[in-house]
């Protein structure tokens, strides 16, 4: 079916209300977002038909400064999942108005972040809340936005949780139904309350804008009965993940290197595993990822060949340092690694080796080798693996590094990674292997 026939047959106004299903799988706000015009379905109409998909390519892709756009944070970039995934957060509230915002350059802006993630698993959530009749874009622009995020940004896609969804959300999302896959419609979660994030997010670490979670806490008080949440649960002898190096250590025979992390390591080191491309990229099945947690936490025996693959292994690995107490790299250092970009680049590794070697606990410092020791034989398979030093800095950045409260801004992704890219390039100078 051509474009134009689509527009007509999806969006005639008699059929608006078939588009709607009776039954509802989540709360409408109780204030309208305002979103909704009068002549959205004719203004989506003409924009199906007006630009084709290399005219589209180009106008989004050229190079640009962004730094008019980023200021506004309204996309943001935080640790893995509890899949192992990297999150991507966009918040409607931060959207200034549509007076003055350049959305077409926002677009541009949000492929250029995404552009650096895409080739991972990834997850995308979208905060609702604040998208009002003063800041939404066009709806034409969100056919621009769909058409534009081609197969390239939906392939490693594995979830977009929209939270707090409204009528519009569901309206536009039954409009570009049909032209919507199965398998990317699997993906969509609607999510009421911030309380239902928790099983796939670590909400300590989402930059949830504070309006959001008024709303959200005004949502919930309507139930009039809070959701009980569970209470902290009592820490295991034998307890891996959500502790820190300390308390593994002390547990572990003064051992500094975690049995979670040596296990793992040890089924990875051979070159079946060592050269599987992606590794480290992709996610795993997140019942498969709590079992794991869980036999570790209890100290019983994981079979690797049986309870794990070479994926699981990988996202272990990542969520044992996304999950521990204080961040590898210590909160103190936290600053320090942040100006690393500003550094002249004959300075970087004498400040590396600074950080590392003088700054860095002595535990700190045999787990992060042991660590590094291991993903230098992942490098030396680059070639197979596409796991360059770069790669692996995107995926273990932000794992390793964060601050105290866990919520890290865009603008601290870039110095994170350069630095472990950095340390990874230079490991033959840094540690003694």
């Amino acid at each position: 079916m051509c474009e134009a026939s689509y527009a007509k047959t999806c969006v005639n106004h008699e059929d608006l209300q078939e588009l709607l299903p009776a039954a509802t799988d989540y709360l409408e706000s109780p204030v309208s977002d305002g979103t909704i015009e009068e002549n959205f379905e004719a203004e989506l109409g003409s924009a199906l038909g007006e630009e084709d998909e290399q005219a589209l390519h180009h106008r989004f892709t050229d190079d640009n400064d962004y730094s008019d756009i980023a200021r506004h944070g309204i996309v943001d970039i935080v640790g893995d999942d509890t899949y192992g995934r990297k999150v991507i957060v966009v918040s409607a509230c931060k959207l200034p108005s549509n007076k003055v915002f350049n959305h077409e350059k926002f677009l541009k802006y949000l492929m250029f972040t995404l552009d650096q993630y895409v080739e991972q698993d990834y997850s995308l959530v979208y905060f609702h809340y604040g998208l009002n009749s003063k800041n939404k874009p066009p709806v034409s622009w969100l056919w621009s936005a769909y058409k534009a995020l081609d197969r390239k940004y939906k392939k490693n896609l594995k979830a977009l949780y929209l939270v707090h969804p409204t009528n519009f959300i569901r309206v536009v999302y039954n409009i570009f139904k049909p032209a919507i896959s199965a398998k990317f419609g699997r993906k969509v979660m609607y999510v009421n309350y911030l309380h239902e994030l928790q099983q796939h997010l670590h909400l300590s670490q989402l930059p949830i804008p504070q309006c959001v979670q008024q709303h959200d806490q005004q949502l919930i008080a309507k139930l009039k009965s809070l959701p009980k949440s569970p209470g902290a649960k009592p820490k295991l002898p034998t307890q891996q993940f959500g502790v820190s190096l300390q308390y593994i250590k002390d547990a572990n025979n003064n051992d500094p290197i975690p049995p979670v992390l040596k296990n793992c390591i040890t089924f990875l080191d051979h070159p079946d595993a060592l050269e599987t491309e992606g590794l480290f990229r992709r996610s795993s099945a997140a019942a498969v990822v709590k079992g794991v947690q869980e036999r570790f936490n209890k100290g019983e025996e994981v079979n690797f060949d049986i309870d794990l693959d070479v994926h699981t292994a990988a996202v272990i690995i990542k969520t044992f340092f996304r999950e521990l107490e204080e961040p590898l790299m210590t909160f103190d250092l936290y600053d320090e690694i942040i100006q690393f970009q500003s550094l002249n680049k004959s300075e970087r590794l004498l400040s590396i080796k600074q950080i590392i070697l003088e700054k860095l606990p002595e535990d700190n410092y045999l787990v992060l080798k042991f660590l590094v020791n291991f993903l230098s034989k992942v490098m030396d398979r680059s070639d197979l693996n596409k796991m360059t030093a770069s790669n692996l800095a995107v995926v273990f950045g932000p794992n390793l590094v964060w601050p105290r409260g866990g919520q890290m801004s865009l603008n601290a992704i870039a110095p994170i990674n350069l630095f472990v890219e950095v340390m990874l390039s230079f490991h033959h100078q840094i540690f003694v292997m």
